[in-house]
C-alpha cells in the first residue's frame, strides 16, 4: 500500500502527468516514452534553472514525442507517455535513488532539486511517477485480458556529442536480461545500409540505470526493446516522420521473425 503523504504538488493547473494516445490501438506493440515531457509543477518554479536549460536533453528527450505520436497512428499502436521533465522526477529511475531527482544532470546543477524534504520527494513519486507506471500496468493488463500479444518498445533520444565525445551511432538498441527481440530489430536496422546501430549504446541498460523496461517488460517475460535515436536526426518534422515511418515498416518485421 502507498504511505500517506501530507505534500501536494500538483495544482488544478497543472498537466495531467501522464497521456494515453490510440488507447484501443490493435498492433502487438506498447509505445512508452518516459521523458517524452518539459513541464514543471508551477509549485517548484523553474527549479532555479537558468532560461533555456530545461530545453536541452537534460530536461527530456528531444523530438521523442513526436516520433512516438507519428508511430503511433502509423502502427494503430497505444503510446502512453508522461508530461513532466526528467529533471523533476525521472520516470525511469528507481525512485529513491541519486538520478531520480537529480541535483546535478550532466554538469548543471538543479539547485530546485538541492536538499529537497523527504515528503517533498514522496509527493513527485506518488503525482508523477506512480500514476503513469500505473497507466502502463493497467494498459498491459487490459491487453492480456483482451489476448492481445504485446511488445514493449520504450523511445528515447540521445545527443550527438556528451561530454566532448561525438557520438557516431544514429541509432542505438537497448536491452538487458532479454536481448532476442532488440537483436532481431537490429539486424533489420543494418540491413537497411545506411546506419551505424549502437547496441547498449549510447547507454548500456541495467537494473541501476534503468526501470521502465527491466519492470514492466522483462517482470512480464514480454518482447521488448528500448529505442535510441540521436537528436540532430530529429530536429525537424520531416526528419522525426522519416524515422517514425522506418520503425512502423520495420517493427512489424521484427515481431514476424520474432514469431518464428
Amino acid at each position: 500500500m502507498p504511505q500517506p503523504f501530507a505534500q501536494f504538488l500538483l495544482s488544478a493547473e497543472d498537466p495531467a502527468a501522464v497521456a494515453i494516445e490510440t488507447p484501443k490501438g490493435l498492433a502487438p506493440f506498447l509505445l512508452l516514452c518516459d521523458h517524452a515531457g518539459q513541464a514543471i509543477p508551477q509549485q517548484l518554479g523553474d527549479l532555479g534553472l537558468p532560461p533555456g536549460e530545461i530545453d536541452r536533453h537534460i530536461g527530456w528527450d528531444i523530438g521523442a514525442l513526436n516520433v512516438s505520436r507519428h508511430l503511433s497512428r502509423q502502427l494503430d499502436a497505444p503510446l502512453i507517455h508522461q508530461r513532466y521533465s526528467r529533471l523533476v522526477i525521472d520516470c525511469n529511475r528507481t525512485p529513491g535513488i541519486p538520478s531520480s531527482i537529480p541535483e546535478l544532470s550532466e554538469l548543471t546543477p538543479i539547485p530546485g532539486n538541492v536538499g529537497i524534504a523527504a515528503e517533498q520527494a514522496l509527493a513527485r513519486e506518488h503525482e508523477i511517477f506512480l500514476p503513469y507506471h500505473q497507466a502502463i500496468t493497467d494498459s498491459l493488463d487490459a491487453r492480456q485480458r483482451s489476448g492481445l500479444p504485446t511488445a514493449i518498445v520504450a523511445m528515447h533520444s540521445f545527443t550527438p556529442v556528451f561530454k566532448g565525445n561525438a557520438r557516431p551511432w544514429q541509432v542505438g538498441l537497448l536491452f538487458n536480461r532479454q536481448p532476442e527481440f532488440a537483436l532481431l530489430l537490429a539486424e533489420l536496422l543494418r540491413e537497411e545500409g545506411d546506419l551505424q546501430v549502437g547496441i547498449n549504446e549510447p547507454y548500456a541498460m541495467t537494473d541501476a540505470t534503468d526501470y521502465t523496461l527491466p519492470v514492466h517488460a522483462e517482470r512480464r517475460q514480454l518482447p521488448y526493446v528500448g529505442i535510441e535515436i540521436r537528436q540532430d536526426l530529429l530536429a525537424d518534422q520531416q526528419g522525426q516522420q522519416a524515422w517514425a515511418e522506418r520503425f512502423a515498416r520495420l517493427l512489424p518485421q521484427a515481431w514476424h521473425r520474432w514469431q518464428i
